[in-house]
């Protein structure tokens, strides 16, 4: 069966299929399209979780030889398929073809790749998959489409654009929804929910330009502890609300203390890199963090973050700021736990 993106939700609400299809290049909705597929396995009592990633020297055995391994609690598994290409081979092809004609009890497989070419939808392997399962072609959002998609995300968001703002932000982000979606949400911190004027646009921007949490990520994470804490005061200083600064540090702390769980189970960095799909630009900084701290480590700050949340609410008595600190220099290797 084949799909449009954005039927996806209503097909996992009447009926899981046994395997889905991810093909395409637009990081955002791929991403999300498979989390929900990934929720709706989880609410089926799929507790189970396997996954494969073809790196170099990928052996298409690996595949088989997961679909017969029984679950080591007898749960209902969910195996993904993480493809690097899609261009399969002979040998790929037959391991999908082989896998369609006695698919695994028990188990839902997904499989992600990047776009798929007109003559690969005609292939033998793809029919097979079409006949099981469910397969979803992700498109960019473009064109007139865009500034449709970014309204409804402010909404969705709670956010009410005044005329102009869409607009704006639409120039801002050039096409990239995975921007388009973090501006969504930095402005969602630092202003709430409600009307969003184009003054307030314009100040998140500023901000924006202003002051670059990312950047103090790849600081603290690099190990420069007194350049961190030196950001980390200037952003203090320039009026950035605390909660920007915890989301930025507790979202990557959390893939952090996943992927360092990954390579704890005996995946390899490269692995693990491109599941979590990590820029090479930032492998460096990644390996260099995750050689900071076993997943328990990175567990324990990213209590620590909730503890910040909670403190920021009101909830618990506090500095803020000053455990924002404590987390920082747990980030960039000072132990602070």
């Amino acid at each position: 069966m084949r799909l449009r993106n954005d039927q996806l939700s209503a097909q996992l609400k009447r009926d899981l299929a046994p395997l889905y299809l991810l093909s395409g290049d637009e990081p955002l909705q791929m991403m999300e399209a498979a989390d929900q597929i990934r929720q709706a396995a989880r609410q089926q009592g799929f507790s189970e979780r396997e996954v494969l990633d073809q790196v170099s020297g990928f052996d298409w055995s690996a595949l088989n030889q997961a679909a017969e391994s029984l679950s080591l609690f007898g749960d209902r598994r969910l195996l993904e398929l993480r493809l690097n290409s899609a261009k399969l081979g002979n040998e790929g092809a037959k391991a999908l073809m082989a896998y369609c004609e006695r698919p695994a009890e028990d188990t839902l497989l997904l499989i992600t790749l990047p776009k798929l070419e007109k003559s690969q939808m005609k292939s033998k392997w793809l029919q097979s998959i079409d006949q099981l399962g469910v397969v979803i072609q992700v498109w960019p959002v473009e064109g007139n489409r865009l500034m449709p998609w970014i309204e409804q995300r402010l909404r969705q968001a709670g956010l009410i654009p005044e005329a102009g703002v869409v607009q704006m932000l639409m120039d801002r982000v050039e096409g990239n929804l995975l921007a388009a979606n973090q501006e969504i949400e930095k402005l969602l911190l630092l202003q709430g929910e409600g009307v969003v004027t184009q003054d307030q646009l314009m100040q998140a921007v500023a901000d924006s330009a202003r002051f670059d949490v990312f950047g103090l990520l790849d600081t603290l994470m690099s190990g420069q502890t007194a350049k961190g804490l030196r950001m980390l005061s200037s952003l203090k200083a320039e009026g950035v609300a605390a909660p920007v600064v915890l989301w930025a540090l507790s979202r990557e702390i959390r893939a952090l203390a996943e992927m360092a769980n990954e390579l704890e189970k005996g995946r390899n960095s490269n692995q693990v890199m491109a599941a979590y799909r990590v820029w090479d630009k930032r492998k460096p900084v990644v390996s260099k963090a995750l050689s900071k701290g076993s997943a328990k480590y990175w567990r324990k700050l990213l209590i620590r973050c909730s503890d910040i949340d909670r403190m920021i609410k009101g909830l618990n008595s506090g500095d803020p700021w000053l455990a924002l600190k404590n987390v920082a220099q747990g980030v960039s290797g000072i132990a602070c736990l």
